[in-house]
């Protein structure tokens, strides 16, 4: 075990060795990485927070269950527990015709005043309010409903809700694309640099061939090169992140206060981004690396 540490440890002081003297090389690969955790950086931290904004949005879609004038209170209570035992369901809340108005007269502002029936007869109806344990069930459930008995209208958004579901479908699976092309370009770049690297060193890996040294002890100083380019690339886009996004949300947290629209909260958020951002630069870096030697090792 003694003898394994100081064998990383002669790898570890012969990589920071190698990367001193190849300064240019170097300076090329950390920026092919930066730059490419940069953008990764941006498409992730934009794609969560869509991701976010769609599940707060789809959290929000409900159904509206208007009830037959004749219905009575046990009519209401039956319609209310059939409701209830379909699959699905998280919630049945009942809302009085009242409630309803007085929605209907908040959501004109100022100008709703006048609907304000001091002396006339509320024409609204009773409703229940139904969510779903899933909102994509939403259309399947209100078709079920508008089945039973008692029920005048079942209104949900039909077309919104649609909408809203094709909107997030597709920005999930763009921002997902995007991100694995960016990564895969990156180890591109970052393979054919590290070839650069490699080959200004052929005579030094055929001399470490001919004393006997094996395909792995080879392969260590570079795996480790690649691993330390990777995570020193991911320095400034770490720290653009951090900066960057804690004034993102002191701008537009007061603006958007109250909506759907919310952004995921700087603690611990960017910190789980910033150990992802780690994580795909020595990943990169050490695939680089490692696929680039392959040739010279001959395996």
């Amino acid at each position: 075990m003694v003898h394994m540490i100081k064998i990383l440890g002669r790898h570890l002081r012969e990589s920071f060795k190698s990367l001193g003297r190849n300064t240019w090389m170097t300076f090329a690969s950390i920026s092919a990485v930066t730059v490419t955790l940069i953008l990764v950086g941006v498409f992730l931290v934009i794609m969560l927070n869509l991701n976010n904004m769609a599940t707060n949005a789809e959290k929000q879609v409900e159904i509206k269950v208007l009830i037959d004038l004749t219905a009575d209170q046990k009519a209401q209570d039956k319609l209310q527990n059939d409701i209830k035992e379909l699959k699905g369901i998280q919630s049945v809340t009942f809302s009085s015709k009242e409630k309803e108005l007085d929605q209907l007269v908040d959501s004109f502002g100022d100008s709703g005043k006048s609907l304000t029936m001091k002396d006339q007869e509320n024409p609204l109806n009773d409703a229940f309010v139904v969510k779903t344990t899933d909102p994509h069930d939403t259309p399947n459930v209100a078709k079920k409903i508008e089945k039973m008995d008692h029920v005048y209208k079942v209104t949900y958004g039909k077309e919104e809700v649609s909408r809203l579901f094709k909107v997030v479908g597709v920005s999930r699976n763009i921002g997902i694309a995007l991100i694995i092309g960016l990564v895969f370009t990156a180890m591109f770049l970052i393979s054919n640099t590290i070839k650069i690297t490699i080959f200004a060193r052929r005579k030094e890996i055929e001399i470490m061939k001919l004393v006997g040294a094996t395909n792995w002890f080879i392969r260590w100083p570079f795996f480790l090169e690649g691993l330390l380019l990777g995570v020193f690339g991911s320095v400034i886009p770490i720290a653009l992140v951090l900066s960057t996004y804690q004034y993102v949300i002191g701008w537009v947290v007061p603006k958007v206060q109250g909506s759907f629209v919310s952004l995921l909260p700087y603690n611990p958020f960017v910190f789980q981004v910033s150990l992802v951002l780690i994580a795909i630069g020595a990943v990169i870096g050490v695939w680089g690396s490692l696929t680039s030697i392959r040739k010279f090792l001959r395996v």
